[in-house]
């Protein structure tokens, strides 16, 4: 089972109407609400009906889904650490406008004191970590090469990567090379900027990008050194922490990540 592309990412929610005008507040295209097929619904294991919502971000697809038995609410002991964190990177011309516009509609830091730009050693991006208002964790990236790079547009542009924690640095590689990403150039995050970054106190951080053959977006894997991030029962389909990573073509299928991470296939 190869991962080639990926084609949208899930966010499950239990208060869709708010999450809805908060995305279209940042500047996502939000379509029409259609009823999830019986089919998937199997494959996901879930009980009862389930209610999806496209939204788009220049060519990035992000889905709200909504199941009618809910599960667990976003763990407030989780940080940055934690290993069910999972975010979508959003691409900015200007991340501190657009964490202004953020904060305005709902969005509340992770990050210490605003957007923090990170040393030439750790991508030089500038960067800040929040959580819209069910609780998902976002972080916007504002590139110093970013037209280099081929994001050009003003505002939120796209969706750079989906970053995950993972304990096993060694056991998480080799899964996805497996499912056929490569390894990109792997940096060590460390420093006031990270800590700032993270809301962390002296976090140690391996970043891994996991490259599929069409990316953007790909996947980053987030190695903790230290600290150990707070811990939290590991997610189900239908909580609100179960980011899904939904990967075209294949037949469907749902996969864990050995850290519990789930990517759909066939989405």
């Amino acid at each position: 089972m190869t991962f080639t592309r990926i084609a949208a990412f899930r966010l499950v929610t239990q208060q869709p109407e708010a999450l809805l005008a908060f995305y279209a507040a940042l500047g996502f295209a939000v379509g029409e609400a259609r009823p999830i097929a019986d089919a998937e619904l199997a494959i996901l294991g879930i009980v009862g009906a389930g209610t999806r919502w496209p939204m788009r971000l220049g060519e990035a697809v992000v889905e709200l889904d909504h199941f009618d038995v809910p599960g667990r609410a976003y763990p407030t002991e989780a940080n940055a650490a934690s290993q069910c964190f999972q975010h979508f990177a959003l691409v900015a011309d200007d991340a501190a406008a657009a964490w202004t516009r953020a904060r305005a509609v709902g969005a509340t830091p992770i990050s210490n004191d605003g957007p923090v730009t990170l040393p030439a050693s750790s991508g030089g991006a500038t960067a800040i970590k929040f959580r819209d208002p069910e609780g998902h964790p976002l972080e916007l990236l504002q590139f110093p090469d970013a037209a280099a790079k081929g994001w050009r547009g003003t505002g939120l542009i796209g969706i750079d990567h989906s970053a995950i924690v993972i304990r096993d640095r060694s056991a998480s590689e080799i899964f996805y090379t497996a499912h056929g990403l490569a390894r990109g150039d792997v940096t060590l995050n460390r420093g006031q900027e990270q800590a700032a970054l993270d809301g962390l106190h002296d976090p140690v951080a391996d970043v891994v990008p996991m490259m599929p053959r069409a990316a953007p977006p790909h996947v980053e894997l987030l190695h903790y050194r230290k600290p150990s991030g707070a811990q939290t029962a590991p997610v189900e389909v239908a909580d609100v922490a179960a980011t899904r990573i939904v990967w075209q073509g294949g037949a469907p299928a749902l996969v864990r990540d050995p850290d519990g991470h789930l990517h759909q296939i066939g989405g």
